[in-house]
């Protein structure tokens, strides 16, 4: 299909005036357009060749063998293009390397042992965009105590307003479990307040890290969000783990520990080299889940014909496999621009984002929208407080594999009381709440789940997991026509039976099931 709007990130910006803070999960530099209704690196181990005045600074990896150390002669030559290696994962074969040399992935790809290189963006070193600066609404104490005095015995005092747990079964899932301590779920985001209150009984300090350059850095707090940055990262925990208390919300599986691993520079951009970080980082930490809810920039989607794009695919493609082969179940948001990622073509109009971007017409079975279209990853489609696809997510018969809890326009799917919106509920960074919506809510619902189906099954491998996950997934039928805004127009169109189908996957996730079967 062709979007005819801008694109969004995988969290939508809801408005303001709302009785829990508002936030705006728009990343920089990305079109703030609302719901679609109302409502320094390390030492080189070779110095760069001498690069011209004007010169442009880029980051690179280039991907060779796995398994073993990078070779000498590599370097070497890295070092004769103008290069500088930041670092080296040596068992996925990947080496991020800054560079002002024009030509330099030109020159290494005609090296012996590199199979492919490729710059990870297209703007300068640091990224040009601009630093979002909105500030959300935030929850009053009145409003606070409003809730609290309605919340039902048992229940934590915000609970009432999150729709998302009875739709999924986890508030009767959790009469049963929590979920293990043992389990870790890492949130591979734009950093999570480890101080939040709903958090900080949860978090794993031993598998959080800030990997924005490429590079871990496990100082402490590194994996918090400045205070500008925005506050995604931290929504997302609060939705997984956010602990059953007797303070704030409840998460899908508010027993088991949840991580933070920053991946996302202050521009809000999620570059290769952070995301082949995180991954790795999470593959060598013990983490049994990983949350991603973001794409990888500066291309929505990356062509595997263009040497650079396909460099991209193959650095995110090793380190999520390794994250896997490590026992690591990688859960990723599905979009939320109501594009059929199976359909015969797209129209991608603002990539490269980081720079100037051009309408291009792709074809999404051989241009992949990365971490989300690779291999061995769950797709996770949004639905709104009435159990449909939400307007805004992005959908594809066997594409998508599931399908959770992601808010929608109440406009559009209004919830049951004593829940007022139909956006979804979460934790803010400086111990507050708020609403968001998108497939970035969705994704993290479904990594609960899939905690809680290791709680139960600890020595369960990643394919097992997943298989679990979707056998025990509610059955979803197509919603056909689909009108969401009863306007009277089909606004996407769902093919397949009702366990399988484009909407939904094998259907909704079931919290309940996870726990008893």
């Amino acid at each position: 299909m062709t979007a005819s709007h801008p694109r969004h990130r995988r969290a939508l910006v809801v408005p303001a005036g709302m009785a829990m803070a508002t936030a705006l999960a728009f990343l920089p530099n990305t079109a703030a357009t609302a719901a679609p209704a109302p409502e320094q690196p390390a030492a080189a181990s070779e110095r760069p060749a001498a690069a011209s005045a004007d010169a442009t600074p880029l980051s690179y990896v280039v991907n060779v063998k796995g398994g073993h150390g990078t070779a000498a002669h590599v370097k070497k030559a890295i070092g004769e293009a103008g290069g500088t290696i930041v670092t080296s994962y040596d068992k996925i074969g990947v080496i991020v390397v800054h560079s002002s040399n024009a030509d330099f992935a030109k020159t290494v790809r005609t090296v012996r042992g590199v199979q492919s290189a490729g710059a990870t963006r297209t703007a300068p070193l640091p990224s040009a965009a601009t630093t979002d600066t909105v500030t959300p609404k935030v929850l009053s104490d009145s409003e606070i105590a409003r809730a609290g005095s309605a919340a039902a015995e048992g229940q934590d005092p915000l609970q009432g307003l999150q729709w998302d747990l009875p739709a999924i079964k986890a508030d009767r899932a959790h009469e049963k479990s929590l979920g293990s301590p043992k389990v870790t779920v890492a949130v591979i985001d734009t950093g999570v307040d480890d101080t939040h209150p709903d958090i900080a009984p949860n978090f794993d300090r031993a598998a959080s890290v800030d990997c924005v350059s490429g590079k871990p850095d496990t100082s402490e707090g590194a994996w918090r969000p400045g205070p500008s940055e925005s506050a995604h990262g931290t929504h997302v925990a609060g939705e997984i783990a956010a602990a059953k208390n007797g303070v704030g919300m409840t998460g899908v599986a508010p027993g088991v520990k949840v991580s933070g691993i920053k991946v996302s520079n202050p521009d809000g951009f999620f570059y290769t080299e952070a995301v082949v970080c995180g991954f790795v980082w999470a593959a060598e930490h013990g983490v049994d889940v990983t949350n991603n809810s973001y794409y990888t920039d500066p291309w929505y989607f990356n062509c595997t014909d263009d040497p650079d794009q396909k460099a991209l695919v193959e650095a995110v493609t090793r380190a999520s496999k390794y994250a896997e082969r490590k026992g690591a179940v990688n859960v990723a948001a599905a979009g939320n621009e109501n594009y059929d990622l199976a359909a015969d073509e797209i129209t991608d109009p603002v990539s490269p984002n980081d720079s100037t971007p051009s309408d291009r017409v792709i074809d999404p079975s051989e241009c992949y929208d990365i971490p989300t279209q690779l291999p061995g990853v769950v797709t996770v489609a949004a639905t709104g407080a009435k159990g449909l696809k939400s307007s805004f997510s992005n959908y594809g018969r066997g594409v998508v594999d599931i399908a959770a809890p992601g808010g929608d326009s109440t406009a559009y799917q209004t919830p049951e009381p004593p829940a007022t919106s139909g956006l979804i509920l979460g934790t803010l960074p400086g111990g507050k709440w708020g609403y968001m919506a998108g497939t970035s809510m969705a994704s993290p619902h479904v990594a609960g789940v899939a905690a809680l189906i290791r709680s139960t099954h600890p020595h369960a491998s990643p394919a097992l997991v997943k298989a679990l996950l979707y056998a025990e997934a509610d059955a979803t039928a197509c919603t056909d026509p689909y009108d969401i805004d009863g306007d009277g127009k089909v606004d996407a169109v769902c093919e397949g039976p009702k366990n399988r189908n484009g909407f939904y996957g094998w259907g909704t996730a079931d919290a309940l099931d996870a726990v008893t079967r």
